[in-house]
């Protein structure tokens, strides 16, 4: 889709409390439509008797209604349905609005564009559009998101303890402008456009990383091979399992060494730092860091090169391969690959079952589960020849690079979408006529 849009330039504004707006928009608030029965707004219903099986119908909450404005259902819950007739029964086209969180996150709202049953929280608002000859409820979905984005809506909040509110009053007093229906219904399209586009790279980017766990099991198996070859690959029966006969099974102390070392950070201000917090489970990457004059105690030294294992809560499985010098938190092991094992191939190696699980093993501790490196380094490990070792690195690099790749355009997306709803809702750039006059019919 390839939309060209008009400069805010060739707009007659008018001053309105919102501020500069095209001359044809008008400025009313959520009670006047309410009023005038154009809306229908409505709180949730508290239900105390959850279950997370499937008994029951979906209870929507404040988890399900993530910052770009879409409904997300990993941590749905069930509850008794109530009667047909009911008030908190939601249906497809609905606005859902976070009443009640945290300060940053009350105010949330999404579009709700799903089929099926499903039923609505105390803690959320229906804000239902019942003549959509005046107004679009995609379109006032992604006005709320814009004032939450912007920090209005936050606003208008009651501080609690732990948590704010907003009450059905002071929801009733957000203006919003109302741009011609169908310039209503073209925003809409062309923001939800750029929210497919953004989901469409999330499935890419979960396949992939489906792929990898895929790749790591048929590689650290059968080695670097077709997996249509695997039958030509001779196997041995081992201690850790099924591998190819050629490969030795040695403990990690053999190929993997500690570095020892420790510096205040007064010593070294502009060091980058890593903690565990810069380092993503399941990773080899390291995207994020601090730095040394932002910390306090003793820090580990590290080198490019050098892997980091975080030991503490190991199950978290973070590893990652140095691509600078710097310092680290204790809580992290330093690592020096020896000359019988790649460096990559070290590193994805430390996410493997074989050290994650022994890891996992050989933890003490209750409320800080940590390893060892004296435990670690007697975890039983696949040993291929260097040759294999650096094309099975060089394969699942292949894959990680393709990740970041997808995580880099998601990124875009994200900023467009930022951006655009911005503009697009306060007329800084305007949709061409002959686009919006497609929209002049509900169904363009």
């Amino acid at each position: 889709m390839k939309i060209e849009a008009i400069p805010a330039e060739a707009t007659r504004f008018k001053e309105t409390e919102l501020g500069p707006l095209p001359e044809e928009w008008r400025v009313v608030r959520l009670g006047d439509l309410w009023k005038q029965g154009i809306l229908w707004i409505k709180n949730g219903f508290s239900q105390g008797d959850f279950n997370e099986q499937g008994s029951g119908v979906p209870h929507l909450r404040p988890f399900n209604v993530n910052e770009w404005g879409e409904i997300s259902l990993p941590q749905i819950k069930y509850v008794a349905p109530p009667p047909d007739n009911s008030p908190y029964w939601v249906y497809k086209g609905d606005v859902i609005f976070n009443n009640t969180n945290s300060e940053d996150l009350v105010g949330k709202v999404a579009y709700f564009d799903r089929e099926g049953k499903f039923v609505l929280s105390n803690h959320m608002t229906i804000v239902r559009v019942q003549d959509s000859k005046v107004l679009n409820g995609a379109w006032l979905a992604k006005w709320l998101l814009h004032l939450w984005y912007q920090g209005f809506t936050q606003t208008l909040a009651r501080r609690h303890v732990n948590q704010a509110s907003i009450s059905l009053a002071r929801l009733r007093s957000i203006p919003i402008p109302l741009p011609p229906l169908p310039e209503q219904r073209a925003i809409a399209y062309v923001l939800r456009t750029v929210q497919e586009a953004k989901e469409a790279t999330d499935r890419v980017i979960a396949a992939l990383r489906e792929l990898k766990k895929s790749l790591m099991r048929h590689l650290f198996t059968y080695g670097p091979v077709p997996v249509d070859a695997t039958d030509r690959v001779e196997l041995k029966e081992t201690e850790i399992g099924p591998l190819p006969a050629h490969w030795r099974v040695v403990r990690l102390g053999e190929v993997v060494e500690l570095r020892k070392g420790t510096v205040s950070p007064a010593e070294v201000p502009e060091a980058r730092y890593v903690g565990l917090e810069h380092i993503d489970s399941g990773e080899i990457r390291i995207r994020r860091f601090g730095k040394a004059s932002d910390t306090r105690s003793a820090k580990a030294i590290f080198h490019a090169g050098d892997i980091l294992y975080g030991k503490l809560r190991p199950y978290l499985d973070k590893a990652a391969l140095a691509e600078w010098d710097g310092v680290c938190s204790t809580d992290i092991l330093v690592l020096i690959s020896t000359e019988a094992v790649d460096r990559t191939f070290a590193a994805y190696l430390m996410h493997t079952d074989f050290v994650l699980h022994h890891a996992i093993a050989t933890t003490t501790g209750v409320n800080h589960p940590r390893t060892s490196w004296k435990s670690l380094s007697q975890a039983t490990i696949p040993l291929p020849p260097l040759s294999e070792q650096r094309e099975i690195a060089r394969i699942l690099r292949s894959v990680d690079e393709h990740i970041e790749a997808e995580e880099r355009k998601k990124a875009a997306l994200e900023a467009l979408f930022k951006t655009l709803l911005h503009h697009l809702m306060m007329a800084k750039i305007r949709l061409p006529e002959e686009f919006v006059a497609r929209f002049a019919e509900a169904t363009p």
